[in-house]
């Protein structure tokens, strides 16, 4: 095994990692990643067009403490990201007034980081094993080699996605050198089904618009029943705020059922739902499909569930199917303004190892590249 040096050693070669070693100085880093090639996530996420950020920032649309994650988002916000991103030709689209998403492919904001990171090391089909330190040098051994840095800085994402490469590695080197990691769990992720609910399975591929409230938390968008129970965007957000109990779904959020009454048409013909949807729910309701004039106040009043179905998920379609991990290393342990350790000088920690995580839409990404503009402003001072 070689002894290689080098000055930082950064654990990982997605969304933070290469935003970081874009903002080092040429030839200052060594990145190391058990994948193939780098931003293996980046290249899967939304769709394979990468939702970079988003329209709307701050730290209401995150899990974690807000007065961590405000200095990375005010230090290098959407608007620095996109200023950034124009300035290396990349000019991302926006959708729906508030996701940026690459115009074509991923590709394009993974090329941006080829081109910057030119003169880092790169080294894939590598695992580290451990970190150590001894004096002033960290030792980190892979299943290859053992590298020694006078800085590391922790990359390597969370549990989600194993089939890409994602491990637990990053918790690991943070209780070594005495970190707190924050009970972790899949997030962004789509709900298991109990018996009562069984009946969605069967609606596999319809998909419909909701709003979804889980713990006070609202959220919006398309819900889509799935083999195994319900996914979707308004799915995959409530999913950050679950962790065990009831979710209420209305099933009808911009429509009045006062507006039946008067119709002299079915219900599977007035209700803005799938028809098979409907169908399927005047069945569970016991309900016949009768024109609008017919309906009884009691047939009102079960039709009324729709807009509060309430139901408690069984679980999660658990992390290799979840788009980012919830909980990681506790922040308090962290130098908000450098992402260096309080526990030990010279180790950073960013993006998704953290116990940070962002709403669907592009705020993951955006804590990714943040945090890494942080580091990337304080290792450029330490190494001057």
């Amino acid at each position: 095994m070689s002894l290689m040096n080098h000055q930082i050693i950064i654990i990982g070669a997605g969304a933070s990692a290469l935003m970081l070693a874009s903002l080092l100085p040429k030839n200052s880093a060594v990145l190391i990643d058990s994948n193939p090639k780098s931003g293996a996530k980046v290249r899967i996420s939304g769709g394979g067009k990468c939702n970079i950020t988003n329209k709307y920032m701050g730290s209401q649309y995150y899990l974690g403490d807000s007065s961590f994650v405000t200095p990375a988002l005010n230090a290098f916000s959407q608007k620095d990201l996109l200023k950034w991103l124009k300035q290396h030709k990349l000019i991302p689209v926006l959708r729906n007034d508030e996701h940026y998403f690459c115009k074509d492919s991923s590709q394009e904001i993974l090329n941006v980081f080829t081109q910057e990171c030119r003169g880092q090391k790169m080294l894939f089909n590598e695992k580290v094993l451990s970190v150590s330190k001894h004096k002033e040098f960290f030792s980190v051994k892979t299943d290859k080699r053992t590298l020694s840095a006078k800085y590391v800085v922790v990359a390597s994402g969370g549990l989600s996605f194993p089939k890409i490469g994602a491990s637990g590695i990053g918790y690991e080197i943070a209780e070594f050198f005495g970190h707190s990691i924050k009970k972790t769990a899949p997030g962004l992720v789509g709900f298991t089904v109990q018996r009562d609910q069984f009946f969605f399975k069967e609606l596999s591929g319809l998909s419909t618009d909701v709003s979804i409230t889980v713990n006070s938390n609202l959220c919006k968008g398309a819900l889509l029943f799935a083999h195994k129970g319900i996914s979707g965007p308004a799915v995959l957000d409530a999913s950050l705020f679950w962790e065990k109990g009831k979710i209420e779904i209305d099933f009808l959020p911009h429509f009045s059922l006062k507006q039946l009454m008067k119709s002299k048409k079915q219900i599977s013909s007035l209700l803005p739902l799938p028809k098979r949807l409907t169908k399927s729910f005047l069945v569970q309701l016991m309900l016949d499909d009768k024109t609008g004039t017919k309906l009884t106040s009691e047939d009102l009043s079960k039709l009324e569930s729709l807009k509060s179905y309430s139901f408690a998920p069984a679980g999660t379609f658990g992390y290799g199917k979840a788009e980012v991990t919830k909980g990681g290393v506790c922040t308090d342990e962290i130098d908000a303004e450098t992402m260096m350790s309080k526990k030990q000088e010279g180790l950073y920690f960013l993006g998704e190892v953290l116990d940070v995580t962002g709403r669907l839409g592009g705020y993951n990404f955006q804590w990714a590249f943040s945090s890494a503009y942080l580091c990337a402003l304080q290792l450029n001072k330490e190494i001057e």
